[in-house]
């Protein structure tokens, strides 16, 4: 006597490897973009360096933050992380281009970072405005970490890009299913009315329809 009961059946709607890989380079291109447009922003505003300028009641210690040394860095954060989002908003070669976006204003925050990490530019200006002279310089320079972090939320954003590039063509984009292309939506028809039979003329009532029409 056979057994009646089927084989179990393979679940058809399992992941593949290639949804598998494609999930996780989203999350990580997500997760490096905004954590790397956040710190970038963070670091711009924290101070890069420290100096002493000489002044006529004696020395002034003076103080100059990443946005004092160089704007490249938060307005590159901003321009990235517009850039992340609109990856997930076009297709093709839109998306190819954003991902390169992406990529540049990483690469860019990199290079800004770390070639104002041992800038006095910034100091040397103040120092000139506090003293009076054009010529005053800063002395007892010292600077922190807050470049080399900068430059590290720059190499996320790249990181982030490079992703992009690699994996957007299998990620996801917004659906299109609510955009209007400007062409009237086609008109439902509209079911003819029995008048023998009064629950059709109520409905067609509270459908603000007229009844008596084509009758």
């Amino acid at each position: 006597m056979t057994s009646a009961v089927p084989p179990p059946r393979i679940e058809a709607d399992a992941e593949s490897p290639a949804q598998r890989s494609s999930r996780r380079s989203i999350a990580a291109a997500l997760l490096l973009g905004a954590l790397g447009a956040a710190l970038a922003l963070l670091a711009s505003r924290q101070d890069w360096a420290h100096g002493t300028a000489s002044v006529a009641g004696g020395d002034l210690p003076l103080t100059a933050t990443g946005g004092d040394v160089t704007g490249v860095p938060a307005a590159l954060a901003i321009v990235g992380l517009a850039a992340l989002v609109a990856v997930f908003a076009v297709r093709r070669t839109g998306r190819i281009l954003v991902s390169l976006l992406l990529t540049l204003s990483g690469g860019g925050i990199v290079a800004a970072a770390l070639l104002g990490a041992r800038d006095s530019s910034a100091l040397d200006e103040k120092a000139a405005t506090a003293a009076g002279d054009a010529a005053a310089t800063i002395h007892g320079l010292s600077h922190t970490g807050w470049p080399y972090a900068a430059a590290a939320a720059g190499a996320m954003l790249l990181l982030a890009g490079l992703l992009a590039l690699t994996y957007g063509r299998s990620w996801p984009a917004m659906s299109g299913r609510y955009e209007r292309d400007g062409t009237p939506s086609p008109r439902k028809a509209r079911r003819a009315v029995d008048p023998e039979r009064p629950e059709e003329l109520w409905k067609a009532l509270d459908r603000g329809e007229d009844p008596t029409r084509g009758t």
